[in-house]
């Protein structure tokens, strides 16, 4: 995944970027300070915990484990120039991030379910990048009596990539493997409702399934730090992302099977898909 900026004289335009380099600079494009904390962001945002799930994520009583793909789209030739256009980084990596995500929910306790998760990435190279993510959830649902759903969360995302990423100025230089480390945190507010034929208590009915819509609105706080292996260089962050985010999605359940997704937003930023697949124990 990743990005950066370095300070040599000599830099290298991907062929594909030929055109948009030659070209005059987008409206929205500032200087290079405005490129690098962009990036840096970017990919902070890429692995954030968004939801998922509805208020209520699991039935109550239970756990479910499963797996969440996280899409991450690739960046444009104009969003990867650097060094006043002169350079292009190695960020389009990885297109999806698919990590093991588990919930947890408490038994009911009137109409309030209080619910915690875990989502994990091990350190495995896959195209020269070598991630290790690690994320938590911790919420509250209520399940109203007419299938409305409303709640809480505070969610959390660690993550470290080693990779290549200031690609080299000089094509035959060899590799030189940089680092990048993102965080974030956030709170949601989320909204749902329920249709179909479990009741909150876990009781089945007719074919035991439910469709859940479902909105969340947050705020996100995002942290960065990069070390560019070529010349030793940390590059700052100077507007690191704090600001608002959404998701709109669905839940399916049919009997002990769950499966999610989900258009999460970082105006501004991200705009990426996400879906899980669980089954339920």
């Amino acid at each position: 995944m990743l990005i950066a900026l370095s300070t040599l004289a000599f830099a290298q335009v991907a062929p594909e970027c030929e055109t948009a380099a030659a070209s005059p600079p987008p409206d929205w494009y500032t200087d290079d300070v405005g490129q690098q904390n962009y990036l840096l962001n970017y990919f902070a945002l890429s692995t954030t915990l968004s939801p998922t799930h509805p208020p209520v994520p699991t039935k109550p009583g239970h756990m479910s484990v499963g797996a969440e793909l996280a899409i991450i789209p690739p960046l444009s030739c104009d969003r990867r120039l650097v060094l006043d256009r002169s350079k292009t980084e190695d960020t389009n990596k990885t297109p999806i991030a698919p990590r093991i995500r588990a919930l947890f929910a408490s038994p009911k306790m009137g109409d309030t379910v209080v619910y915690g998760g875990l989502a994990y990435i091990p350190p495995v190279t896959l195209l020269g990048t070598t991630n290790v993510i690690a994320s938590g959830e911790l919420g509250v649902g209520v399940q109203l009596d007419k299938g409305w759903q409303f709640g809480g969360r505070y969610h959390y995302t660690l993550m470290k990539t080693v990779a290549e990423i200031a690609s080299p100025f000089d094509p035959a230089d060899p590799a030189v493997m940089d680092f990048y480390s993102g965080s974030t945190f956030g709170l949601d507010a989320m909204f749902g409702r329920r249709f179909g034929d479990v009741d909150l208590d876990g009781s089945e009915k007719g074919k035991g399934s439910t469709l859940v819509p479902y909105l969340a609105l947050g705020f996100t706080d995002a942290s960065t730090f990069f070390y560019i292996g070529d010349d030793g260089v940390v590059a700052n962050n100077t507007d690191p992302f704090a600001g608002f985010t959404s998701s709109l999605g669905v839940q399916l359940t049919i009997k002990k099977f769950e499966t999610a997704g989900e258009f999460y937003m970082a105006p501004g930023y991200l705009y990426t898909g996400r879906l899980r697949f669980a089954y339920r124990f």
